[in-house]
């Protein structure tokens, strides 16, 4: 399957992981592996310990993992991109109504909206969430405004006024300031994101992407036994798009450490089935034949964050008529691999199951975080004789399907 590994046994390991839209300081991904990587140790029989990293890189740590009668040495670094993220996000009230109008203009007048829900509804309503939400607490304020303005008419006419134009704004902040438990701002911030450049990517991320296509290359020197790349959430597309360029420049040696991508709760269809995204479209259709590389994308019905089996490729309308080999699209089975209990704790704990990929299974299957990125096995042959899951959607269902000349 894939990249030729000849099942070689992992001693040194280097992971990339790249984080999706994501203001967070990245110290919470290395607390989040610590806490769960001790979590599944106990639960699968296994040993991982964590230590400060080895490596350069503005961010990660060392793994030493013993599992399955060996040993293995893993370097972890976050690719970070989160003042990007915050950059991005508009700091005041009106801005931010200016972007849910803009991004349901894109959407909607493109027709990607209708598309993207023929694949699965979940990650569409989760586009639409602060959408509605957003427009409830302006409706809201704007009630709370005239019933305020109505009750000062008969004591104050004069200031009736100046008490609607007063609540409003305070309300709105009101719902600002909480929104970390609602999560309406966050996720209006993220689907904007793509919507304003149409699918394309805004310079200051090409040039962010071209920083950690250097590092990834760097790697592929350092005598490591494989170099795996893990993309969450957005970061699988943008995952896609580097590895492809590494690809086409020459820059992963013929000789070197077996190659991986695990894409984890992947969105691309949010991006690439926008009219501008063509150098995404190009980027899948060119890294889905390549023999550089293995490619594994996992997501789960269960996550209504993600687009749950959808082959990104196929779905997008781009894969060759012959010659792909990519992805190998699996599920995490949530249901099945997350005891009953635990399910019902998690299941309406919507962006806390879209993180459940990175966490302990507590009836863990063949998908193991723990044992991919600090395992002595490669992800090539980890998988090498696994089938894609029965239940995956391949139906081309994109308008857009023009690629980069």
């Amino acid at each position: 399957m894939g990249q030729e590994s000849h099942h070689r046994q992992v001693q040194r390991r280097r992971v990339f992981y790249i984080p999706g839209y994501d203001p967070i300081h990245p110290r919470r991904y290395r607390e989040l592996y610590r806490k769960e990587g001790a979590a599944q140790a106990v639960i699968s029989g296994y040993e991982i310990t964590l230590s400060a990293k080895t490596t350069g890189g503005p961010y990660g740590w060392h793994v030493a993992g013993e599992m399955d009668g060996a040993a293995a040495q893993t370097d972890v670094e976050v690719l970070v991109w989160s003042d990007i993220v915050r950059d991005s996000m508009s700091n005041s009230i009106p801005g931010t109504y200016l972007q849910l109008a803009r991004t349901a203009w894109t959407y909607i007048g493109t027709g990607a909206l209708w598309r993207l829900m023929r694949l699965r509804k979940g990650p569409v309503i989760a586009a639409l969430y602060p959408v509605v939400f957003l427009l409830v607490q302006l409706g809201l304020a704007l009630m709370a405004a005239y019933g305020l303005g109505r009750a000062i008419t008969i004591v104050a006419p004069a200031w009736a006024g100046w008490a609607g134009l007063l609540i409003v704004p305070l309300l709105l902040e009101w719902f600002r300031r909480r929104d970390n438990k609602f999560f309406a701002y966050y996720l209006m911030h993220d689907y904007a994101y793509s919507a304003r450049w149409q699918g394309a990517h805004p310079p200051e991320l090409e040039a962010r992407m071209a920083e950690f296509a250097d590092r990834i290359t760097q790697a592929l020197g350092k005598g490591y036994d494989e170099v795996l790349v893990v993309g969450h959430s957005s970061g699988a597309h943008l995952a896609v798009s580097i590895l492809a360029d590494m690809i086409r420049d020459g820059r992963v040696p013929e000789n070197g450490p077996a190659l991986g991508l695990l894409s984890l709760g992947q969105v691309v269809p949010m991006v690439s089935f926008l009219p501008k995204a063509h150098r995404l479209r190009t980027d899948l259709a060119y890294l889905c034949t390549r023999d550089e590389l293995t490619w594994v994308d996992v997501t789960a019905p269960g996550d209504g964050c993600a687009f749950a089996l959808c082959d990104p490729v196929s779905v997008t309308g781009v894969a060759p008529r012959s010659g792909k080999r990519w992805p190998l699209v699996l599920s995490a089975a949530f249901t099945q691999t997350l005891s009953p209990e635990r399910w019902k704790a998690l299941r309406w704990r919507f962006f806390r199951l879209h993180f459940q990929y990175l966490c302990a299974f507590d009836q863990p299957g063949d998908y193991d975080y723990f044992r991919i990125t600090a395992g002595p096995m490669t992800l090539a042959d980890r998988f090498e004789e696994r089938a894609p899951s029965k239940s995956r959607i391949e139906r081309p269902v994109n308008k857009f399907r023009g690629v980069r000349p």
